[in-house]
């Protein structure tokens, strides 16, 4: 059995991986690098067959969505560990060593991910991991060296390894067995907070997940969606709603309650700043998330029967909200103590 599987899921991604997969091939000897391709209709397969040929690949016969593409593609492989890994990440050399050290030498740590940084600010940390990820009590998740739109500069201020509360899915390396025991991601989310989601339920059963930071990638980041598509609004509200619901074991009511009337306040900070279509997209997650939870019910209550801790290490028990708009705290360092 392979000791590491990077995979990488690809759909219409020819450009990155044409930019980048040498780059991950030429720097990860200690793994075995695959592309499940989902259900591409550019260039991708013909690149890889023609120009690629040594890497193993997995042809899905459509598009099943980030979560459900990795769940289909995962079934296909068999690897003590398995790192998913975006095709718009540029890998550096050596960094597989300290994950795959530390995976091998801690066995109470399900996941971990390295330091993402931002490929085209490469001094940034990067939007969607940083230096590791945490959430709020009311589901707001934020980075070590990220918060909200506050990214910092790496200034080798977030440089010890730390248990955090989520691992980014850009670079996500998990113990196979746990993936499949776990259910692996919610295919139901199809894209955005799927990794957070598994994530808490990782946590929830007394496991633990850290961040590596002498392991380095750069992300491109938005290479799907853009931070302004209305279909990521979509995704990313009614995904955390759907999130919310399945995880929370404690005071739901009301975090769901607070929660209603924060993302109606979105939508209006959105209407107010010109983007009527992300309004829009706010509305139509609340309305699906209501027209899909009774579908999210037996899965509450599996995660319910599961659950060992109801607040984790690495969930702000306090609202980031208040810390970062009312209190000032922009940054990780300001947020929480001893960061």
């Amino acid at each position: 059995m392979t000791k590491v599987a990077i995979v990488i899921l690809n759909f219409n991604g020819e450009r990155y991986l044409r930019e980048l997969l040498p780059n991950v091939v030429s720097n990860s000897p200690e793994g075995e690098v695959i592309v499940a391709d989902n259900g591409s209709t550019d260039g991708s397969m013909d690149y890889l067959r023609n120009e690629m040929p040594h890497v193993r690949t997995i042809a899905m016969p459509k598009n099943y969505g980030f979560a459900e593409g990795y769940n289909q593609a995962l079934k296909q492989v068999e690897a003590e560990y398995y790192i998913l890994l975006n095709s718009d990440v540029e890998v550096t050399e050596g960094w597989l060593k300290p994950l795959i050290s530390f995976m091998d030498s801690h066995p109470g740590t399900a996941a971990c991910q390295p330091k993402l940084l931002a490929y085209h600010q490469r001094e940034m940390f990067e939007y969607a991991g940083a230096a590791g990820g945490y959430i709020d009590r009311l589901g707001y998740p934020f980075c070590r060296g990220r918060i909200f739109g506050s990214i910092e500069k790496d200034n080798a201020q977030y440089n010890e390894p730390r248990e955090i509360f989520w691992a980014t899915g850009a670079c996500l390396m998990v113990r196979s067995h746990l993936y499949h025991e776990l259910g692996g991601l919610d295919g139901r989310f199809f894209a955005h907070m799927e990794e957070i989601d598994f994530c808490w339920r990782i946590k929830a059963q007394g496991h633990s997940i850290v961040c590596l930071p002498q392991s380095t990638v750069f992300h491109i980041g938005g290479g799907t969606l853009s931070a302004e598509s209305p279909r990521k609004t979509y995704l990313n509200f009614r995904n955390n709603k759907l999130m919310l619901y399945k995880n929370v074991m404690r005071h739901y009511g009301l975090i769901a309650f607070l929660r209603f009337f924060l993302d109606l306040v979105a939508a209006m900070q959105m209407l107010l700043q010109g983007k009527p279509k992300n309004a829009k997209a706010v509305l139509e997650a609340q309305r699906d998330f209501w027209k899909m939870k009774s579908d999210f019910r037996s899965s509450r209550e599996e995660n319910k029967q599961k659950t060992k801790s109801v607040s984790p290490e690495g969930m702000y028990q306090n609202s980031i909200l208040l810390a970062y708009y009312l209190r000032g705290k922009k940054t990780f360092a300001q947020l929480i103590s001893k960061a």
